[in-house]
């Protein structure tokens, strides 16, 4: 359904859209989203810097908003325009609980301009750290 009815919507009445049910990942309005979601919203959709409802709900830190995500299977790969993947955006926020979420549904932490490890590096995050080298421990 969400898809033919973007397609019918002209490019500002899209972006409109878009940009709604981005603001509701940002603030956590789960219930809103569910039924956006249920009503053939992709779980994927992304904004015009190739954002994806999973990576503003990682920087926005909104656990149960990524947790939906991930049930739907959203794709954990997606690398926004400036190289920034939800995970890089957990390590950044330095979000141990998101990172573990995204870590356990398969997110690779090696995608994106830096790694995970290279911005828990860069930002003095040992926890960020330590939550990732013991991942790749685990592999």
């Amino acid at each position: 359904m969400a898809n033919s009815f973007l397609s019918s919507l002209g490019d500002q009445e899209r972006l409109d859209f878009i940009s709604g049910v981005f603001d509701l990942v940002r603030s956590g309005q789960l219930a809103p989203l569910t039924e956006m979601l249920d009503s053939g919203v992709p779980t994927d959709l992304q904004n015009e810097r190739s954002d994806s409802l999973l990576i503003i709900a990682a920087y926005a830190q909104k656990p149960d908003i990524v947790a939906l995500l991930l049930e739907r299977e959203a794709d954990t790969s997606i690398v926004n325009t400036m190289g920034q993947t939800a995970i890089s955006c957990a390590v950044f926020r330095n979000d141990p609980g998101i990172l573990k979420q995204l870590l356990d549904a398969g997110a690779n932490p090696d995608l994106g301009h830096r790694n995970g490890l290279e911005i828990a590096q860069q930002f003095e995050l040992p926890e960020m750290e330590r939550i990732l080298r013991a991942h790749a421990d685990q592999e």
